[in-house]
C-alpha cells in the first residue's frame, strides 16, 4: 500500500511539473486542452491516493462490527454446548439437537452433605459401634436450561446462522472425543470462515485478513470457539472484542 502511495504522490508531483513546463513552452492555443487533461490526471491520482489510505480504515471498521456480531453467536453456541455436556456428558455436532436440549433440558440442583454412618465391617470386628465419614448428595430440584442461559430471549433458535456476511450461511459445528493420557475427553468446535463474514469486502483486504498473525487480531482464516485438536472451550478472538472464555 505504501509503495502505491509513494508512486501516486510522485506521479502527482511530476504532473504538476509538466503543467508548469507546458505553461512555459507550449503554444497558447494548445495550453487549455493539455492543462485540463493534466489537472484531471492530478485529480484522479489524488483520489486513488486518498482511497488507498481510506479503504483499509473503512474495511477495519466494517470488519470489527461484523466480528462482534459473529462472536455473540459463538458465545451462545459455546454456553449451550457446555450446558449440554454438563447434563449429557458429551458435546453434540447437531444444532437441532442442541436447540431441542435448550428448550427441554434441565440442570439438577444438588447439595453435598458430610455425614457419618456405621461401618458394619469394623463394628463387627471390634464389637463396638464404629463410624465412617461419607458425603451424601441430595437433589434439591431442577432448573430449565433455557431460563438459566437465555431467560426470555429466543436467540438460541437462530444462533446457528451466521448473522452477517454471505446470506444463508451457518456455523460449522463439530464434536467428538480427543484421546489424552489414555482418556477420551469430549471436545467441540464451532467456526465460520472469514471469507464468509467478509465476502462482499475488498478482496485484497480479505486476503490480508486471512493471513493475520497478531496479538490484537483474529489469527487464521476463521472465527471459532473450542477446538477439535485441543481440550479448550475458548474463542480465538482477542479480548478487545470481549471475553473469549
Amino acid at each position: 500500500m505504501w509503495k502505491f502511495i509513494l508512486i501516486a504522490v510522485g506521479a502527482i508531483l511530476l504532473t504538476i511539473v509538466l503543467v508548469k513546463l507546458i505553461d512555459k513552452f507550449i503554444p497558447s492555443k494548445f495550453k487549455p486542452v493539455l492543462n485540463i487533461g493534466l489537472w484531471v490526471l492530478i485529480a484522479f491520482l489524488g483520489y486513488q491516493t486518498y482511497m488507498s489510505v481510506y479503504t483499509p480504515i473503512l474495511f477495519n471498521q466494517e470488519k470489527k462490527k461484523r466480528y462482534e456480531k459473529v462472536i455473540k453467536n459463538l458465545i451462545d453456541i459455546r454456553d449451550s454446548q457446555l450446558a449440554y455436556k454438563q447434563v449429557n456428558g458429551k458435546f453434540t455436532d447437531n444444532f437441532d439437537e442442541l436447540v431441542k436440549f435448550i428448550e427441554t433440558g434441565k440442570y439438577t440442583i444438588t447439595q453435598r452433605r458430610d455425614t457419618q454412618v456405621i461401618d458394619t465391617e469394623l463394628t463387627k470386628r471390634f464389637g463396638v459401634d464404629t463410624y465412617k465419614d461419607i458425603v451424601e448428595i441430595d437433589t434439591l430440584g431442577y432448573v430449565p436450561v433455557k431460563d438459566s442461559l437465555f431467560k426470555n430471549s429466543t436467540r438460541y433458535k437462530t444462533m446457528m446462522n451466521v448473522p452477517v456476511g454471505k446470506p444463508g450461511e451457518k456455523f460449522k459445528l463439530e464434536a467428538g472425543l480427543l484421546r489424552q493420557n489414555d482418556i477420551n475427553i469430549p471436545v467441540f468446535e464451532a467456526s465460520v470462515k472469514k471469507d464468509v463474514i467478509l465476502f462482499d469486502q475488498d478482496r485484497d483486504m480479505v486476503i490480508q485478513e486471512n493471513q493475520v498473525i497478531s496479538v490484537d487480531g483474529v489469527n487464521g482464516d476463521a472465527l471459532k470457539v473450542g477446538s477439535m485438536n485441543e481440550v479448550k472451550t475458548i474463542g480465538n478472538w482477542p479480548k478487545t472484542y470481549g471475553s473469549n472464555e
